[in-house]
C-alpha cells in the first residue's frame, strides 16, 4: 500500500514537473518576441500619458494668449489661416471655455497636408501652423500603436499584446509558490545577488506587472485589427455598436433654403444651451445639404455627447448622449478611457505610469536574467517534452487553417476603419 502511495506520488511529481518544464518553455519563446515590444509599448505609452502637460510645454506660445474685452468671428480666424498658408478643406475647430487658450483649427493647406494652427482670438494673428504627423506627441502615438509602419506595425504591435497576455498567464504560474518557496517569499522584496538576484526581480515585478499591465493590454485590444474588428463585427450584429459620429457615420442632412448658413458662433452658443460642456470640437457642413457637428471633448466619457445642427435654421437635427449608448460601447469606451489615463484622473495617470515603469523594468530584468543563464553560443531553450512543440505547431497550424478557409473568405473579424 505504501509502495503503490509513493509511486503513485512520484508519478504524480514528475507529471507536474514535466508541465513546469512546458510552461517555462513556452514562457520562454512567449518572451523572445514579446519583451522588446514591451519595452517599446511600456515607454512610449507611458510618456503618452503626459501629452497635454508635454504639448502645453512644447507650444506654450501657441496656446496660451493674454485675454482682451472682445474676440473675432470664427470665420475672420478661418480666413487668417486661408491668407496664412492657403486652406483646401476645414477639418475642426476647437474652443476652449478657458480665454487663456487660442483657438485651435484642423485644416489641409494649399498642398493638403492635414495640419493644425492656433489662433489668437483676441487679435486674429495666427500663432504658429504644424503640419499634424509631425507633431511630437502626434509621432509618439503612430509609433505606439503602428510602430511608424501602417498596417504592417498593427498587425505586430497586436500580435505582442496576445503574445504578452500569454506571457502573463504562464508566468504566473511558474511565479506561483511551490515546494519550499512559500507565498511570503514570492511576494517580498527581492533578495540575492547576481542571477538570483535577477531572475527574483523579474519574478516580482512580473507579480505586480499581472495585476497593473494586463488591464492596460486589454483595454487597448479594441483598437487593433483582428481582436478590434471582431468586436466590432460583434458589436453590429447584436446592436452594441455606439451611434457616436466622430469618426464617420451617416449624418442627417440640412433642409436647403435661400437663407444663409448660421455662423459657428451660434453653432456653439446652441451647444451651450443644450449643455454640452467645453472644450468644443466643431466641423463645418460638407456642401450645401450638410450639416453642423458639434462634439464635448470633455476628458469625462459621460459628458462626451454630440450634435448635428441644421446649418440654415440651427435646428438640432439629432443629439448622441453617452448615456444612451450600449452596455458594450460603453464598456469599451471607458477601457480606452482608462487606457490613456483618462477616466478617474490624476489616480489614473500615476497608476498607468507604475504600470509603465513595471513593463519596462519586468523587459529588462527578464533579459539580464536570461543573459546570465544562457549557455555560451546558445540561447538556452528549456528543455521539454517533445510532444510539447508538435502540440504547440498543431494549434498554430488549427489557427492559420482557420483564417484562411473561413474569417477570411467570409469577410469576418476584419476592420473596416
Amino acid at each position: 500500500m505504501t509502495i503503490t502511495t509513493q509511486r503513485g506520488d512520484a508519478s504524480a511529481s514528475h507529471t507536474q514537473a514535466e508541465f513546469y518544464r512546458l510552461v517555462w518553455k513556452w514562457h520562454f519563446l512567449a518572451a523572445l518576441f514579446v519583451l522588446p515590444f514591451m519595452a517599446m509599448l511600456s515607454l512610449t505609452g507611458g510618456i503618452y500619458l503626459y501629452k497635454d502637460q508635454i504639448n502645453n510645454w512644447i507650444y506654450a506660445d501657441r496656446i496660451y494668449v493674454k485675454p482682451q474685452e472682445t474676440t473675432v468671428a470664427l470665420s475672420d480666424q478661418v480666413a487668417a489661416v486661408q491668407t496664412s498658408v492657403g486652406l483646401t478643406r476645414l477639418r475642426g475647430i476647437t474652443v476652449y471655455d478657458d480665454p487663456q487658450k487660442s483657438t485651435v483649427i484642423e485644416f489641409n493647406d494649399g498642398e493638403k497636408t492635414r495640419s493644425v494652427a492656433w489662433v489668437n482670438q483676441y487679435t486674429n494673428e495666427v500663432l504658429g501652423i504644424s503640419a499634424r504627423d509631425a507633431m511630437p506627441m502626434r509621432m509618439l502615438r503612430k509609433f505606439h500603436g503602428e510602430l511608424l509602419l501602417v498596417n504592417s506595425g498593427t498587425k505586430f504591435v497586436e500580435l505582442s499584446a496576445h503574445w504578452a497576455i500569454v506571457l502573463f498567464i504562464t508566468g504566473l504560474y511558474l511565479w506561483w509558490p511551490r515546494g519550499q518557496r512559500k507565498l511570503v517569499n514570492a511576494i517580498s522584496l527581492p533578495r540575492g545577488k547576481g542571477r538570483s538576484w535577477w531572475r527574483e526581480t523579474h519574478m516580482f515585478t512580473g507579480f505586480l506587472a499581472a495585476i497593473l499591465v494586463l488591464p492596460i493590454l486589454i483595454t487597448g485590444l479594441p483598437w487593433t485589427d483582428v481582436w478590434g474588428g471582431g468586436l466590432s463585427y460583434v458589436q453590429k450584429q447584436t446592436g452594441q455598436k455606439a451611434e457616436s459620429l466622430r469618426f464617420g457615420g451617416k449624418m442627417p442632412k440640412s433642409t436647403q433654403t435661400d437663407a444663409p448658413p448660421i455662423a459657428f458662433e451660434k453653432v456653439i452658443d446652441l451647444a451651450k444651451a443644450e449643455g454640452l460642456k467645453a472644450p468644443y470640437e466643431m466641423r463645418s457642413p460638407k456642401g450645401e445639404s450638410g450639416s453642423y457637428w458639434i462634439y464635448s471633448k470633455s476628458k469625462r466619457r459621460m459628458e462626451q455627447n454630440e450634435l448635428v445642427i441644421d446649418q440654415y435654421t440651427g435646428q438640432i437635427l439629432k443629439r448622441i448622449e453617452f448615456a444612451k449608448a450600449p452596455v458594450v460601447a460603453k464598456t469599451v469606451s471607458w477601457g480606452i478611457s482608462f487606457h490613456q489615463g483618462e477616466l478617474y484622473g490624476a489616480l489614473n495617470i500615476a497608476q498607468n505610469t507604475l504600470a509603465a515603469i513595471l513593463g519596462m523594468l519586468l523587459s529588462v530584468s527578464g533579459f539580464a536574467a536570461w543573459w546570465k543563464r544562457r549557455p555560451a553560443g546558445g540561447l538556452g531553450v528549456p528543455n521539454a517534452p517533445e510532444a510539447s512543440l508538435g502540440t504547440g505547431m498543431g494549434l498554430l497550424v488549427v489557427a492559420l487553417l482557420l483564417d484562411w478557409l473561413i474569417f477570411r473568405r467570409n469577410g469576418w473579424f476584419t476592420s473596416k476603419a
